[in-house]
């Protein structure tokens, strides 16, 4: 693990009385967002995210924390994204007994979030053992509901732009980010023995002009910016041209009888595609088809979205206090019951039918696929980033038959990947949110972000005229001031 040299501590025993951070997750990469501050001897959590890879590396890497979680002051959390706060009930579960700082959606969303992650955690441990023929050691999930539960004890939430204490001498407030609801930036002030110090830490940043949620509030200056960089080398198809090619769609497929399928995560991309979909019938772009959102967890979403009207934009924030759209009515049913979902996915089109996953790996998206895959008239619509090796990217490939489930089907289902939806800023929201900031800012450090992407912002950063910009992998560590 290469670990950076600081200008005036050595790595492995710095001093104290500078306050520092080192990057342990989404450093180089995009999975398992984690990064400790660390002064005078206190230790506060920026995000605990799940780790997502393959399976052993996987285990062993959110297994294992490279600090004692019993030792931490406090911890805080970003957003309700698994890859951000997924690994919290290992935190919990390896001693780790402080609060967890949150937005009031956030903490809301947490609940279910973690409740199906470890529904997962279980299910995988019971595949991994029936698969072994349960020959011993038995595999163990990384955590239980109970460990969720425990996890959530510890939740505390704090409202946007409240400034709070979260260790002795340090202070931080959530300012909006603007990518799923909830979602916040972190500024940090360190009361050094010398001065002030501060970092601004962003989480995931949405992009400009996206419905649904507040946009991102204005970026505060600091001694270190920590700033994500996922798609820092593109510029996103524009969401209006998007918009359109999913209309398109949807006239296509209903013209000629058959479903349209859309895979979409629960949290973020669903309420956004729902959305778009509902202004297509009621503008009479799309014809008036019955639209199912074929998923629990989705629901459970839609309702912490009523909870909390007033942290979307005045538009969507009153039609949600109105019962419209996103919660159902308008055109939109959402699928609680199994049995239900089952005989969904046998009925005729033409319809729509939103459901999860976004790859089509698990979920109920699968039993769709299977029986449909094979429906000439039938279309699925891939709007997220579909990973090498999953089902979904390989529905993209130009062959003539998908493996789904362990069983090769013939694939005449029309396939179209729309990928102009993404919910973190490109290049150009990049640009826009942190030039106000050159001169202000004494360091920026670049994560969640593939090593490409994140070297390409860097490039640009600097060409805006930021001095001292980096990409940190794990284990690094810099001064902050």
């Amino acid at each position: 693990m290469k670990t950076e040299v600081l200008p005036d501590a050595d790595p492995h025993d710095h001093d104290p009385t500078i306050p520092t951070i080192t990057f342990w997750g989404a450093a180089s990469g995009v999975s398992g967002s984690m990064h400790l501050l660390e002064y005078e001897n206190q230790a506060v959590l920026l995000d605990c995210g799940l780790y997502q890879g393959k399976r052993e590396e996987a285990r062993k890497r959110n297994s294992q924390f490279p600090f004692h979680p019993a030792q931490l002051q406090s911890c805080l959390v970003s957003h309700a994204h698994i890859d951000h706060c997924g690994n919290l009930p290992t935190l919990i579960s390896q001693g780790y007994r402080g609060p967890i700082y949150v937005t009031p959606p956030t903490a809301d969303l947490l609940k279910i979030m973690l409740n199906d992650s470890a529904k997962i955690q279980e299910e995988d441990a019971a595949h991994i053992n029936i698969s072994r023929n349960y020959a011993e050691p038995w595999v163990q999930p990384l955590y239980t509901f109970a460990d969720v539960d425990q996890a959530l004890r510890q939740v505390v939430p704090v409202p946007y732009g409240k400034e709070f204490e979260v260790a002795r001498d340090i202070s931080i407030r959530f300012l909006e980010a603007g990518h799923v609801l909830g979602s916040a930036l972190v500024h940090a002030k360190i009361q050094a023995r010398d001065r002030v110090r501060s970092m601004t830490f962003t989480g995931d940043l949405g992009r400009r002009g996206i419905p649904l949620l507040k946009p991102v509030s204005e970026i505060p200056p600091a001694d270190l910016l920590v700033c994500e960089s996922t798609y820092g080398n593109r510029v996103h198809v524009s969401l209006s041209e998007t918009i359109d090619k999913l209309y398109a769609a949807v006239r296509t497929a209903a013209a000629r009888g058959g479903k349209i399928l859309i895979p979409a995560f629960s949290l973020g991309r669903c309420q956004l595609i729902i959305h778009f979909l509902q202004q297509g019938l009621q503008k009479g772009l799309i014809p008036k088809l019955p639209i199912f959102v074929d998923s629990p967890l989705a629901s459970d979403v839609a309702g912490v979205y009523r909870a909390h009207p007033n942290a979307l934009e005045a538009g969507a924030g009153q039609a949600v206090k109105e019962g419209h759209g996103l919660l159902g009515g308008d055109g939109v049913n959402y699928v609680r019951n199994f049995e239900e979902s089952v005989r969904l996915s046998n009925e005729p089109g033409p319809f729509v039918v939103i459901a999860s996953s976004g790859m089509c790996d698990a979920g109920r998206i699968v039993t769709h696929l299977k029986h449909n895959v094979d429906d000439p008239r039938s279309m699925v619509i891939l709007v997220s980033y579909q990973a090498f090796g999953t089902t979904g990217r390989k529905l993209l490939e130009n062959k003539p038959t998908v493996w789904i489930q362990g069983k090769e089907w013939n694939k005449w289902i029309e396939v179209l990947h729309l990928d102009g939806f993404s919910g973190h800023a490109d290049r150009e929201d990049f640009r826009a949110y942190l030039a106000p900031l050159v001169g202000k800012v004494g360091m920026v450090r670049l994560i969640h972000g593939e090593r490409e992407q994140a070297e390409a912002l860097s490039g640009t950063l600097q060409e805006m005229g930021f001095a001292d910009v980096g990409v940190p992998y794990p284990g690094d560590r810099v001064e902050i001031g």
